[in-house]
């Protein structure tokens, strides 16, 4: 089913990074500085070409928006992509920890690509920023909600705030209303999936990424407006977001600056 691919059912507002040019995968490892990209066997040719620009062109977008090289994409090389292969029943997207890897399903991993590409910053940045003697299946912002010690240095400082901002009230003795409300989602359904950091701060991202800035991709992301969401508590509120992502460009902005270099 090539329909799941047109680029008609994806709005994008975005610069033309690609000049109209047509993109393959490989293109997408050099650019972002990917370790290794695999295509599934069942997608076609045609499949995977469509596919390759609306990838190519978010992750650009997202390198854009957070002014980071487009190189820092790929996390020094060690971050893989999959499309249309490696993928989970009923899941459209997810990162897998043990391979370092952002899987997308063929047909239905249009609006995950900026959550999922929070989960490996999260696994990646974990061991420069925190002191921990284990490295396996960490990630920053459990180890944050820990309490471990942070690496001095300023951009540290910085992704503090980060997690401060997302995880607590402005006073910072309590758990932000935005937690609560994923704590009250797992206990009325009886999991443990809303109320946990890795993922509250995967939702925050992804929800700035849509609507705090004035390009459009909903290939990128898609789904933090929705009525129901929102309601629910699944995504910050408004104001909240606005905090947030102030927090989060003063953490990337600087990045960014220092990678250019």
């Amino acid at each position: 089913m090539l329909g799941m691919l047109s680029t008609k059912q994806y709005h994008r507002n975005g610069p033309d990074y690609r000049f109209g040019e047509q993109v393959d995968f490989l293109d997408i490892k050099q650019t972002f500085n990917l370790y290794h990209v695999r295509v599934g066997s069942w997608v076609t040719k045609d499949e995977s070409l469509k596919a390759a620009n609306l990838i190519f062109d978010s992750l650009a977008d997202l390198a854009f928006i957070l002014n980071l090289p487009p190189h820092a994409i790929g996390l020094r090389e060690s971050l893989s992509l999959a499309f249309g292969h490696g993928g989970r029943k009923h899941v459209q997207a997810h990162y897998d920890v043990n391979a370092r890897q952002l899987a997308l399903a063929k047909n239905a991993g249009a609006g995950a690509l900026a959550h999922e590409f929070w989960h490996a910053f999260d696994h990646y940045i974990a061991d420069k920023v925190f002191v921990y003697s284990d490295v396996r299946k960490k990630f920053a912002s459990d180890l944050w909600l820990l309490d471990q010690p942070m690496k001095p240095h300023p951009l540290n400082d910085r992704l503090h705030e980060v997690f401060k901002n997302v995880l607590l009230s402005d006073c910072g003795n309590h758990p932000h209303e935005f937690v609560k409300k994923g704590m009250q989602i797992d206990k009325k359904n009886q999991i443990n999936y809303y109320s946990q950091p890795t993922e509250i701060m995967a939702r925050a991202f992804e929800a700035c990424i849509e609507t705090e800035t004035k390009i459009k991709n909903n290939y990128l992301v898609s789904g933090s407006l929705e009525s129901k969401s929102l309601s629910l508590g699944v995504f910050p509120t408004k104001e909240h977001r606005h905090v947030i992502m102030q927090s989060m460009l003063n953490y990337f902005n600087p990045l960014g600056m220092a990678l250019s270099k």
